[in-house]
């Protein structure tokens, strides 16, 4: 997650949450945070879709974004501990949580799928392929670029 965004759930500033973060380094290790590229920067700036917030426009001007694994979320906790911090952080690591629950579940039923496939024969491929088409993600539908004219054909000769 990026700084900003955590410091909007916190209700701190940016800059107050990165402060409190370099006041406290030795508990982010690399695999808890990083800072991103210029050119990392610029590219997921050109994703963000403003807000109305001011700091939502302003990414691609950033000299420096913080990234927060899940473990570095985790030790936001300890480094800010107003109630609001607190309990913004027990949400996201429910959600977290949640997450790879669903994941997890998800690859257990395709290996499920997979060895009950192995072990019945083609009587039930048609089975098999209709539920491994309802597991695959939908497709987005494409919408025509242009317009369509409704009205009759004009009548020529005769």
């Amino acid at each position: 997650m990026l700084d900003r965004d955590l410091a909007r759930l916190y209700e701190v500033e940016t800059r107050v949450l990165n402060q409190a973060v370099r006041r406290n380094l030795e508990r982010f290790p690399p695999d808890f945070m990083f800072s991103l590229t210029r050119e990392e920067i610029m590219g997921i700036s050109q994703f963000v879709i403003s807000s109305g917030h001011a700091k939502a426009d302003t990414l691609k001007f950033s000299k420096n974004v913080m990234v927060f694994t899940e473990h570095g979320v985790a030790m936001l906790s300890s480094v800010l501990s107003s109630p609001r911090a607190v309990q913004v952080n027990i949400n996201i690591m429910r959600t977290f949580a949640k997450l790879r629950e669903i994941i997890t579940q998800h690859k257990n039923l395709a290996i499920k799928l997979d060895d009950l496939e192995k072990k019945y024969d083609a009587q039930f491929k048609v089975v098999f392929d209709a539920i491994h088409r309802l597991m695959a993600p939908p497709e987005t539908k494409r919408r025509r670029i242009g317009f369509l004219v409704k009205e009759k054909k004009a009548r020529y000769g005769r």
